[in-house]
């Protein structure tokens, strides 16, 4: 196995990367499930529904080329004192999937919102992502009751409180 964790670094979103965000979401939401409306709005234009109120995305870059990514929406009230983060549009490119680039992503986002003076990371997830659920546990997340989403596939919600 190559040196992938030393090779790989996370970097913040620019608009150039938009192409690569919405690739390699759409390349891992197609393999299991339907691309949902609110898949494309997120993706499509991530500049109005996720980047709005101190959200973030991460990319995981090695050799000039963008492997993974993960978003981090904030998704507290206007007026709450932290925010409150969603960890959504996570996902590996195939080729560079079970080289740790999730973990480094996940670590990265996890570090944002602590950074941010976050109360909270939540995600949506499917119990199909069996790797991604059990990284989830490994860093903390806890399963917590299913809420109302618009995502159809969501059937686990999982949150990692500070």
């Amino acid at each position: 196995m190559t040196d992938t964790m030393n090779d790989t670094r996370i970097i913040s979103y620019a608009a150039t990367y938009q192409p690569d965000f919405k690739r390699i979401n759409l390349e891992w939401i197609s393999e299991s499930f339907a691309v949902e409306p609110h898949d494309l709005e997120q993706l499509d234009h991530p500049e109005d529904h996720i980047l709005p109120r101190g959200g973030a995305i991460l990319l995981a870059l090695r050799d000039n080329t963008i492997l993974g990514t993960v978003a981090m929406i904030n998704t507290a009230e206007v007026d709450a004192t932290k925010p409150d983060f969603e960890l959504a549009k996570m996902a590996v490119a195939k080729e560079a999937r079970g080289l740790g680039i999730g973990r480094l992503l996940c670590e990265a986002a996890i570090d944002f919102a602590r950074q941010a003076g976050a109360s909270r990371v939540w995600l949506e997830s499917n119990r199909k992502a069996v790797a991604a659920i059990q990284l989830y546990l490994s860093l903390g997340f806890v399963e917590a009751p299913l809420k109302p989403s618009p995502y159809t596939r969501a059937d686990i919600y999982m949150e990692l409180n500070f």
